[in-house]
């Protein structure tokens, strides 16, 4: 039930993460997601199946509850009609993380309010979510948002070079899972969760 809930908070918030990266593309000059009916905070339009539903349902299982990592659809961003591509990039990467941690602060506020005691365990799970979702994204591996940033902050020659990796940016990152290294942005997000009032 636990590991259900996770999943559909996962959804929601990720919803919002890709909501995020489509308005600052928008509001930067780049309509692609307006057009693709991505720009809405509706779950059903973000969800994909087997990235949003079963791969974390499988890795909590495989990893007892331990980790998770999941993909909604990417709102899809034309960067040659954004004003300034390189640097409004940057700002394109960073709002779906920026979403997150505004919304686990929104919870942390919402969590220290009495009356709503009864729904502490779910902005608990939220801040944890919102947490995950901001930090994992900004590892700079294609495709998560930190290479975003980083190919949007590099030289132009070495910003190409390093986007030919994008094509095995997935297999990368799930080696990287499988093989523990990512555990190294646990201490991160539960110092973080600590900070915002939730103790893991």
């Amino acid at each position: 039930m636990n590991i259900l809930l996770f999943v559909i908070v996962l959804a929601v918030f990720a919803s919002v993460h890709e909501y995020a990266h489509g308005w600052v593309a928008y509001k930067l000059g780049d309509p692609t997601a307006k057009y693709a009916g991505r720009l809405t905070l509706n779950p059903l339009a973000h969800i994909d199946p087997m990235m949003s539903i079963f791969l974390p349902l499988f890795l909590l299982l495989i990893t007892r509850g331990t980790f998770a990592f999941a993909a909604a659809k990417p709102v899809p961003v034309n960067f040659n009609n954004l004003r300034n591509p390189r640097q409004d990039m940057v700002w394109v990467g960073l709002a779906g993380p920026a979403s997150n941690f505004i919304c686990a602060i929104v919870l942390s506020i919402l969590l220290k309010i009495p009356f709503l005691g009864l729904l502490s365990p779910l902005f608990q799970i939220g801040i944890f979510v919102n947490m995950i979702l901001g930090v994992f994204n900004l590892i700079p591996i294609p495709p998560l948002d930190g290479s975003r940033v980083l190919m949007g902050l590099l030289p132009r020659e070495f910003a190409y070079s390093y986007a030919r990796l994008e094509p095995y940016g997935f297999l990368i990152l799930m080696g990287l899972i499988f093989m523990g290294l990512i555990r190294a942005i646990f201490p991160i997000i539960i110092g973080l969760c600590r900070i915002l009032g939730v103790d893991l």
